[in-house]
């Protein structure tokens, strides 16, 4: 078996980022007494994205995406808001939420019977991910928890995966693959570092970026078949 450590990204990947999101969106704005929850939705959930986007690309710094995205949210429909607060509760919320994609407790089970060292290897704030984890049964699987927040780097960056490295008993970049859902933070990175990756692709986007995966699956099937003729 060539590879013996996997390191996994978290959402989209194995946990369900937009459930979670929508329901602690909801929370939130519904304790805010917004009538339209929906139209604040549409609003807010590309925002967010560009807002991740701009932090991988470190246009913007993560106090910034934390305090500024839910103060525009509401000056967007006329309303001024404490976006720090907001965000604190928001936070909260979305701590709590720890809905899986089909199927993402099996895969994890399959790989730990064939023997592989599983790591999460995440861009977030800690207390979210954590909490998220512990919601959804999958924290027992990893070996460790890798969060951005804590190392005080994010992928795509290199150093986010010299960081890792240095933290796993017998570390060999040839032996790991990075796997994950984001081509600009999960698969550029891995490229950034040396490591090989899997695009997971389960909507069969089309790639248009630089990143070049290493292999490209669209299941969780695929990603064991794959590893399975390693």
């Amino acid at each position: 078996m060539p590879y013996k450590f996997l390191l996994f990204d978290l959402d989209h990947t194995l946990l369900d980022f937009d459930a979670a999101e929508d329901v602690a969106l909801t929370q939130l704005l519904k304790e805010e007494g917004v009538v339209d929850i929906q139209a604040y939705k549409d609003y807010y959930v590309p925002m967010n994205k560009a807002f991740w986007k701009d932090l991988e690309q470190k246009k913007i710094s993560k106090q910034e995406l934390v305090n500024t995205r839910f103060s525009r949210l509401f000056a967007h429909f006329g309303q001024e808001k404490d976006g720090r607060l907001l965000a604190q509760r928001y936070q909260f919320y979305l701590a709590q939420q720890g809905q899986t994609l089909s199927g993402a407790h099996e895969l994890l089970d399959s790989l730990i019977e064939r023997d592989y060292e599983l790591y999460a290897a995440t861009n977030g704030i800690t207390a979210i991910q954590t909490g998220r984890l512990a919601q959804s049964g999958l924290a027992p699987y990893f070996n460790q928890v890798f969060i951005s927040e804590q190392l005080q780097t994010q992928k795509p960056d290199a150093l986010f995966y010299e960081k890792i490295g240095q933290e796993i008993a017998g570390f060999d970049k040839e032996m790991t693959l990075m796997i994950g859902d984001s081509l600009t933070a999960d698969i550029q990175g891995g490229n950034n570092a040396g490591i090989g990756t899997i695009w997971y692709n389960p909507h069969h986007l089309e790639n248009k970026t630089q990143a070049q995966p290493t292999y490209e699956v669209h299941s969780y099937q695929e990603l064991l078949d794959y590893l399975d003729a390693m």
